[in-house]
C-alpha cells in the first residue's frame, strides 16, 4: 500500500537526491538525446538542511553509525535504521490514469514521458493495464494470464517501444486479447518517473466487457491517487459519472484533467469547466471548487520533443506536473518522512533504554543490582502470561472472522443463484428454449457480477480484519510499554513513550489481478423426442437442466471469491501473531540482555567498568541529540497515529 511523481519536469535520479544536490531556482536545460536527460528540465527549489528530504537521511545514517560502534549485539538495530533509510529513498507512488476511449489518455501519458512511447489508436485498445516505472533504458515485459514466464524486450528508441507494445495492447494486433496478456510493465528513463512515480494506464471505462471496469475499480485502492481524463466530445457521460462515484469511494485523491482544451475557444472552455465542476459537485460529491486542469497533451508532447518551454507552459502540462509535485512533496513524502522518523525515534529510544540500563547496572552495587533484576523477572513473567492470553483472544477473533466469511459466501450463493436462474430462464423463453441463448446471457453477466462481488467483499473484509487487528495492536502496544516502563522505573531512568502509533494496514505492492470466471452452461440441447412434448413440459425440463448447471457455476465462482479472501484472512492473522511474538521477544531481550550483560561485566571485569561506563554515556549523549532532532522536526512526540 506503494508500487511504486510529480515534479516540474525533473527531480533528478530521485527526488530525495536531487533535492540535496541541485542548486536552488528553476532551470531550463536542453536535453541530451539518448540519455536519461532527454527531457526538458525544470528544477524545483532545493531545500535547506531542515527539510525532510535532506535531514532525515543524515539523521538515520548518523544514528546507524553510532549504533554500529556500540557492540556486535547491536548490529540488527543498525540494520533496521538503514532499512528505514532505504524505504524512504525507494518509495513508490502509484498514479492510476483513468478515462474513456478517445479521451486522450495515451497522448497525455506520452506528453509526461516526453515521447510517443505508447500506442495511440483510432479504435479502442485492448483491456490490458500498463505499468510504467523508472528505468535506465526502455524495456518491456509482457505478462500472460496463463502463468508463463512472459516476454521481455529492450527498445532502442520510442518508435521501437511503441511498435513492440502495439503487438500486445492494440485491438488490431491482439483482437479481444487472444494472446491472453494479463498486464504489461514498461521501464522508461523519463524524468518524471525518477521521483518514484509509477504511471498505471488502466483499461478504458465503459468497456464492452463490464468485468474490465470492475477489475479497474478493484485495483484503484492500491494506488496513491488517480488522474481522471475527460474531453469536450462529449464533456462527461453517465457511464463516467457512475464510475467516478465508485472511484471516489475507493481512493482519497482524484485529479481531473480536461484534455483537448485547444479545441475550444476561451469562452467555451470556461463554460465547459463550470459545467464539469457542477456535475462533479452535484453528482459525484466533489467540493465546490474542485480543480480541473485544461490541457492540450498533443501540444505538450510537441513542446517536449522541441524543447519549447513556453509551449509546454501554454499547453497546460506544466500545471499538471506542478499539481502532482505538490501532492508528492507536501502530502505523500512528508507523511512518509514523518512515519519513518517516528519509527526511527522508537528504535533509537529502545537503544537508549538498553544503554541507560547498562550504565545504571554498571554503576549499581551488585547486591542492589541482583535485587532489581529479580523484581524485573517477576514482572516479565506476568507480562508473558498476558501475551499468552492475547494470543488466545487473537485465535478466537480469527475463528469468528472465518465464520462471518462463510455466512457471507452463503448469502452470495443465494444472490447469484437467483440472478443467474432468472437470466437463464428469460433467455430460454425469449429464444424458443435455445440453450445457446442462455449460455450467451450468462457469459455476459457472470464476470462482471463476480468481479464486483469480489471487490466489495475484499474491501469489506479488509476493513473488518484491520479493525480487529488494530484492537489487538493497541493491547500489544500496552504490553510493550509495560515492559519498557517497568525496566525504566526499576532502574531510575527517565521513561520515553513510544512515538509510533500507526494503525494496522494490510499492505501489498500494487498489482493487477486477472480472474477467470467459469461461464459455460454446458446444457445438452433438446433431443428429437423432447421437441414432440408439450411446450410447458419442454420448458420445465429445460429450466431444470439449466438450474442444475447453474448450481455448479455458482459453486465454482463463489469459491473463487471465498478462497482468496479466506487465505488473505489467515495470512493477516498469522503475520500479526508472529509480529506480536517477535515484538515481545525483542522488548524482553533488550531490557534483560542489557542488564544481565552489565551484571556479568561487573563480576568478571570490574577494572574495565569505569571506562565502559564513560564510553556508553558518550554514545547516549549523541543518540539523545539525534532523537531530539527526529522528534522536533517530524512531530514524533508520542502522539503519532492519534
Amino acid at each position: 500500500m506503494t508500487d511504486d511523481s510529480y515534479q516540474d519536469f525533473r527531480f533528478g535520479r530521485s527526488l530525495r537526491r536531487s533535492l540535496q544536490t541541485h542548486s536552488p531556482g528553476r532551470i531550463w536545460r536542453r536535453p541530451v538525446k539518448g540519455s536519461k536527460k532527454d527531457q526538458p528540465n525544470l528544477q524545483v527549489t532545493a531545500p535547506d538542511e531542515t527539510t525532510s528530504a535532506a535531514l532525515l537521511p543524515r539523521l538515520l545514517n548518523d544514528a546507524a553509525s553510532l549504533v554500529d560502534g556500540i557492540s556486535p549485539i547491536f548490529v540488527s538495530q543498525g540494520d533496521s535504521l538503514r532499512n528505514l533509510l532505504e524505504r524512504f529513498r525507494e518509495q513508490r507512488f502509484h498514479l492510476a490514469v483513468l478515462g474513456q476511449f478517445k479521451r486522450g489518455k495515451s497522448t497525455l501519458l506520452n506528453a509526461l514521458l516526453g515521447e510517443e512511447a505508447l500506442p495511440v489508436s483510432v479504435i479502442p485498445l485492448t483491456a490490458i493495464p500498463t505499468f510504467i516505472r523508472a528505468g535506465d533504458r526502455r524495456h518491456i515485459r509482457v505478462i500472460f494470464s496463463n502463468g508463463s514466464s512472459g516476454i521481455e524486450h529492450s527498445a532502442a528508441d520510442a518508435r521501437e517501444l511503441n511498435e513492440f507494445l502495439a503487438q500486445y495492447v492494440t485491438e488490431e494486433a491482439n483482437p479481444e486479447n487472444r494472446l491472453g496478456v494479463s498486464q504489461v510493465e514498461v521501464q522508461h528513463p523519463a524524468s518524471i518517473l525518477q521521483a518514484g512515480v509509477v504511471l498505471v494506464d488502466t483499461p478504458g471505462i465503459g468497456s464492452t466487457h463490464r468485468h474490465n471496469t470492475e477489475a479497474t475499480l478493484n485495483f484503484i485502492p492500491q494506488c496513491d491517487a488517480a488522474l481522471f481524463v475527460v474531453s469536450p466530445d462529449p464533456p462527461i457521460t453517465e457511464v463516467e459519472i457512475e464510475f467516478l462515484k465508485d472511484v471516489r469511494s475507493r481512493i482519497s485523491r482524484v485529479f481531473y484533467v480536461l484534455s483537448k482544451a485547444d479545441y475550444l475557444t476561451d469562452s467555451d472552455r470556461t463554460k465547459l469547466l463550470d459545467f464539469l465542476r457542477s456535475v462533479l459537485r452535484e453528482q459525484v460529491g466533489e467540493g465546490k471548487d474542485v480543480p480541473i486542469l485544461p490541457v492540450s497533451a498533443r501540444s505538450g508532447l510537441e513542446a517536449r520533443q522541441k524543447d519549447d518551454r513556453e509551449q509546454w507552459s501554454k499547453s497546460g502540462m506544466r500545471d499538471i506536473e506542478k499539481l502532482l509535485t505538490d501532492f508528492l512533496i507536501h502530502d505523500k513524502e512528508s507523511a512518509l518522512a514523518e512515519a519513518i522518523a517516528r519509527k526511527a525515534s522508537d528504535l533509537v529510544g529502545d537503544i537508549l533504554l538498553e544503554l541507560q540500563l547498562s550504565v545504571q547496572s554498571l554503576k549499581m552495587p551488585l547486591d542492589e543490582l541482583e535485587r532489581r533484576l529479580d523484581l524485573l523477572k517477576m514482572n516479565l513473567a506476568e507480562v508473558d502470561s498476558q501475551r499468552i492470553s492475547e494470543k488466545d483472544t487473537l485465535e478466537g477473533d480469527q475463528k469468528r472472522m472465518v465464520a462471518l466469511l462463510e455466512e457471507q459466501a452463503e448469502q452470495l450463493r443465494i444472490k447469484a443463484r437467483k440472478r443467474f436462474t432468472q437470466v437463464a430462464q428469460d433467455a430460454l423463453e425469449k429464444d424458443h428454449l435455445n440453450t445457446n441463448a442462455a449460455q450467451s446471457a450468462l457469459a455476459e453477466i457472470i464476470p462482471g457480477f463476480f468481479e464486483r462481488e469480489l471487490g466489495d467483499l475484499s474491501l469489506a473484509f479488509e476493513g473488518q480484519v484491520r479493525d480487529a487487528l488494530n484492537r489487538h495492536r493497541q493491547r500489544t502496544d500496552a504490553l510493550i510499554e509495560s515492559i519498557r516502563r517497568t525496566a525504566a522505573e526499576l532502574f531510575d531512568i527517565s521513561y520515553q513513550p513510544l512515538a509510533s502509533r500507526e494503525e494496522f494496514e494490510i499492505k501489498r505492492q500494487p498489482y493487477w489481478v486477472t480472474h477467470h470466471w467459469p461461464v459455460s452452461l454446458s446444457v445438452l440441447p433438446e433431443g428429437f423426442w423432447d421437441r414432440l412434448l408439450p411446450y410447458g413440459i419442454r420448458k420445465s425440463r429445460a429450466f431444470r437442466r439449466a438450474g442444475d448447471r447453474i448450481e455448479v457455476l455458482v459453486a465454482e465462482n463463489v469459491e473463487n471469491v471465498r478462497w482468496p479472501t479466506l487465505q488473505n484472512l489467515y495470512r493477516s492473522f498469522r503475520e500479526f501473531g508472529n509480529a506480536l511474538d517477535a515484538r515481545m521477544e525483542d522488548a524482553v531481550s533488550a531490557t534483560m540482555g542489557a542488564i544481565e550483560a552489565a551484571y556479568q561485566k561487573r563480576k568478571d571485569q570490574s577494572a574495565a567498568v569505569e571506562s565502559e561506563t564513560a564510553r556508553l554515556e558518550c554514545i547516549i549523549t549523541k543518540l539523545e541529540e539525534i532523537n531530539g532532532d527526529l522528534r522536533s522536526h517530524y512531530g514524533a512526540n508520542g502522539k503519532g497515529g492519534q
